[in-house]
């Protein structure tokens, strides 16, 4: 199968395979022992059956860079067959391109087949639609084949723990020693073939600080609607990689900067062009990026809830200034921000659940009176709409004493609880009081200290 590629022009870029350089452990300083356990067991075995296995891509650059990868992936000339029958817990996965993942304990390791490639037999399957992304990918190839199909530079890098050695297809040691992202090939033919490479230059650019070389940047402002042609599943996944890559802050501002974002998050242009708005996204991905970087736990529902939010709140108060009642319009407004955000990024429904509990709480938690704050503390949300409340203090949407009330009201004794319970007044009053109280009372409290914890 091979063979049938060698010696065809294939877009003009794989005609000629790059030969590697191959990088010793003297010059890279990465040890064998820095490689999870699963990926050099799956490495050793392969090469124990006489066939070549690499740890490859995002790993190989995380160490360069002096960072922890999150997993480990490794390519091979084994077919997915092969691989499937040396390792009993593994499972072929995958339609556009076949993988294999390995079990080991809790790790898991994906295992792809060196690609080559994307040439049409006569009589073949179409293997790209008219925008041209790839659609079929079961082509394999040699490795030097692979080096050229993967996206960018510092992607094309092989390492061996059985030599230490990296292989180097592209130059991507050096682009990382000048921080630079620069795609293999014709950047316009490479997004073409697969959109998403346009929010994973982002993501990488913004999380590992790097910068995109013109070519690469050039155009991708021009690109943005190939993102609709891509399955929702896939830019969902690729979008939850951003914002909960630790430096989610850093992505979205590059989102914006590049455009992409019309084709993920269109309604944060508006949220970002108010400055309550504004600050209250950059503090729930600045209190995201702390949790994630400090290993704690994070909800994606409770991020695209912040995401959205300013929106909600604009829309909840345009329904009430229609003459609609406060709760009613809270849904409704819920109800018409999720479904303008699905029509270009479908958030999955165990999602979305969580948002509207989330938002759905914070009317509620500015009722201080009677048993009600006693029945909001058991609410099995209660932590994440109060985390959502604190947020909203300190952006200034909130006046920060509603903040601190909660905060104290969660530790105190039931006396001290007792005390604290705001006292309803006369009718006349308590109309008054939540009119101005219904949204926060607004204003531009100051920064409110303490953790904001973006959990469930």
């Amino acid at each position: 199968m091979i063979t049938r590629f060698l010696g065809r022009v294939f877009s003009g870029r794989l005609f000629r395979p790059p030969q590697p350089k191959i990088i010793p452990f003297s010059e890279h300083g990465i040890a064998r022992d820095a490689i999870s356990a699963c990926a050099l067991r799956v490495t050793q075995t392969l090469q124990r059956h006489e066939f070549s296995a690499f740890v490859v891509g995002g790993a190989v650059r995380d160490l360069l860079l002096g960072r922890r990868p999150k997993d480990f992936d490794v390519a091979t000339d084994a077919t997915p067959e092969d691989v499937r029958g040396l390792f009993r817990r593994s499972r072929v996965i995958g339609r556009r391109f076949r993988l294999v993942h390995v079990m080991c304990g809790p790790e898991t390791v994906e295992v792809s087949t060196f690609r080559g490639p994307n040439v049409m037999e006569e009589g073949d399957e179409r293997v790209a639609d008219e925008h041209g992304r790839i659609l079929r990918d079961n082509v394999f190839g040699s490795q030097e084949q692979d080096a050229t199909r993967r996206d960018f530079s510092i992607n094309a890098l092989f390492y061996d723990p059985a030599s230490q050695e990296v292989w180097d297809y592209h130059d991507g040691v050096a682009d990382l020693k000048k921080r630079r992202l620069r795609m293999i090939g014709d950047a316009e033919a490479r997004y073409r073939e697969d959109p998403i490479r346009m929010l994973r230059a982002v993501r990488l650019a913004a999380s590992r600080g790097l910068e995109m070389d013109a070519a690469t940047r050039k155009p991708i402002r021009r690109f943005v609607d190939l993102l609709a042609h891509v399955p929702p599943a896939r830019v969902l996944d690729e979008m939850l990689k951003l914002l909960l890559s630790g430096h989610s802050a850093q992505c979205v501002e590059q989102l914006r900067d590049e455009g992409l974002h019309r084709g993920v998050l269109p309604l944060l242009e508006a949220t970002m062009g108010q400055p309550l708005g504004q600050r209250f996204v950059m503090a729930a991905l600045r209190s995201t990026d702390e949790r994630m970087l400090a290993g704690k736990p994070v909800s994606p529902g409770f991020l695209f809830a912040a995401l959205l939010w300013p929106e909600v709140l604009a829309a909840w108060r345009a329904f009430e200034e229609q003459g609609e009642n406060s709760i009613p319009a809270l849904y409704h407004a819920m109800e018409r921000i999720v479904d303008a955000q699905r029509e270009k990024l479908a958030i999955p429904h165990r999602f979305t659940a969580d948002m509207k509990e989330i938002w759905g709480l914070q009317p509620r938690l500015l009722q201080r009176s009677g048993r009600r704050p006693y029945r909001l503390l058991e609410h099995p949300r209660f932590r994440a709409g109060y985390d959502f409340l604190l947020l909203r203090c300190a952006s200034g949407e909130m006046a920060p004493e509603i903040g601190e009330w909660w905060t104290r009201f969660q530790h105190a004794g039931e006396a001290e609880r007792a005390g604290m319970l705001v006292q309803e007044g006369a009718p006349g009053r308590r109309r008054r009081r939540r009119k101005r109280r219904r949204h926060g009372g607004g204003g531009e409290g100051g920064q409110h200290g303490g953790e904001t914890k973006a959990e469930g």
